[in-house]
């Protein structure tokens, strides 16, 4: 009888290289409220954001991802023809078909890869490090590149008082490899679909092409539902991280949640009882809600500024559309100098 060959993966991985891309155009308070009957401090008062950044008409996710993931490459010290594998999480690339990541991948010269797309909303970049982490430990590639990247600003209603102010474009890439020690904890995943329409697209593409209706589907949100969830479910989450990485909270340096609101934030990290001196990323004041590259942009900000430091222990911790959430214990990568 035939005998079926295995591969044996790597298990000691990390984060070898981070990289960012923001959009140019910053907009502020005042100019969102140019559309809503709001104030520049009624919003950063609920939601700790004062500005945030819009891509170009002619700038897509597969540009921004490009750009973020050229950056972390090259702070890996490697080459695109290196990577063997990249996934993007995204919500916002505008074509249902063919993937994203195909694109980037070869525009990033990782010619022949595997790449695909992963749409899990905000927590699509934990889910992206949970499928790059298996596929190295299993044996089915040795470097991954994952990107976070959105222009949410396309599927915004300006017009929309309950969200229009929060989301912001972006793109954040790391790649994923082997290391000497462990760097990478167990990610805890999964979704709550009893909560599927709390952050929806309004209607489908169908109802709108064979309907009446003048208006593109766009992004609702109910803010109340979502701020409910995330402030009271994902503490416990938080915690099952800690636990599968057999860490207590007080060992954490640093925690980045998730840079959808600032209030959900400082209520997280005030219920992990963090240690004096530990750092909270707080990107969401400059750059707003990304949704699936909140994550590795904030870890950028936090290492490029020198608030955090490479192999400094961390919290990750993503959630948002499904309702979905994902949470892991890491060590930081390399400070980018790209």
């Amino acid at each position: 009888m035939a005998v079926i060959a295995d591969t044996s993966g790597i298990n000691n991985i990390g984060m070898l290289g981070i990289g960012a891309y923001r959009p140019e155009r910053v907009v502020t308070n005042d100019e969102i409220c140019e559309h809503i009957d709001s104030s520049d401090e009624w919003i950063y008062t609920r939601t700790g954001i004062k500005t945030r950044r819009f891509a170009r008409r002619d700038e897509s996710v597969m540009e921004m991802s490009v750009n973020a993931g050229r950056k972390a490459i090259a702070n890996a010290l490697l080459q695109g023809s290196d990577i063997d594998a990249v996934i993007l999480a995204t919500n916002t690339h505008l074509l249902l078909t063919p993937a994203g990541a195909t694109k980037v991948a070869t525009e990033l010269g990782c010619n022949g890869v595997p790449a695909f797309d992963v749409t899990v909303g905000c927590a699509g970049f934990g889910y992206g490090m949970a499928l790059a982490s298996d596929m190295i430990r299993g044996g089915s590639a040795t470097n991954v590149l994952v990107i976070g990247a959105e222009q949410l600003s396309v599927a915004l209603d300006m017009t929309d008082r309950t969200n229009c102010f929060i989301f912001g474009d972006g793109a954040g890439a790391v790649v994923v490899g082997p290391t000497e020690e462990q760097e990478l904890g167990p990610v805890v995943w999964g979704s709550d679909g009893s909560q599927f329409n709390a952050i929806r697209q309004d209607f489908d593409w169908v109802t709108f092409l064979d309907g009446d209706r003048v208006q593109r589907p766009y992004l609702r949100m109910e803010g109340t539902a979502v701020f409910r969830w995330a402030a009271f479910e994902m503490g416990k989450v938080a915690v099952r991280a800690l636990e599968a990485a057999k860490i207590g909270s007080e060992d954490l340096d640093v925690f980045v949640p998730h840079q959808a609101n600032a209030r959900i934030n400082e209520l997280l990290a005030k219920n992990l009882k963090l240690r004096d001196g530990a750092v909270v990323a707080n990107d969401i004041e400059y750059t707003g809600n990304t949704s699936a590259a909140s994550i590795p942009l904030a870890m950028e900000d936090l290492l490029s500024t020198g608030k955090a430091q490479p192999g400094q222990t961390a919290l990750l911790l993503g959630f948002g559309a499904g309702l979905s959430y994902a949470s892991q214990v890491v060590k930081l990568p390399p400070v980018p100098f790209e």
